[in-house]
């Protein structure tokens, strides 16, 4: 499957648009992971443990909009977009959304 964030693909034309696919993915951070990050917020730096959960949950919703796109015979994903968002009580999960146009490329 060919992912592209732009309209189109350099050197292939688009014969067909399949639809807008998407995947949503929204997972709860666990409190060992909250007071990771806590410590790491009094004395700065990056916080690796919400960074690798971001990563994962980033690389779940791609592949469930490719599976979407699959599904509706596409070999493409063109214009897509990223939202990442926190959700819940407190902010206590975090959610990521993408989504494209699935289509058929020569």
């Amino acid at each position: 499957m060919i992912l592209s964030t732009t309209s189109s693909i350099e050197g292939r034309s688009i014969t067909a648009y399949k639809g807008l696919v998407c995947g949503e993915v929204v997972i709860g951070a666990h409190l060992g992971k909250d007071i990771l990050a806590s410590f790491t917020n009094l004395v700065g730096g990056r916080s690796e443990s919400y960074e690798s959960t971001l990563r994962e949950t980033r690389d779940d919703a791609i592949r469930e909009m490719i599976e979407e796109a699959g599904k509706l015979g596409a070999n493409a994903i063109v214009g897509i977009k990223f939202d990442y968002g926190v959700v819940g009580q407190q902010g206590s999960m975090m959610m990521v959304a993408v989504s494209g146009t699935a289509v058929l490329v020569a």
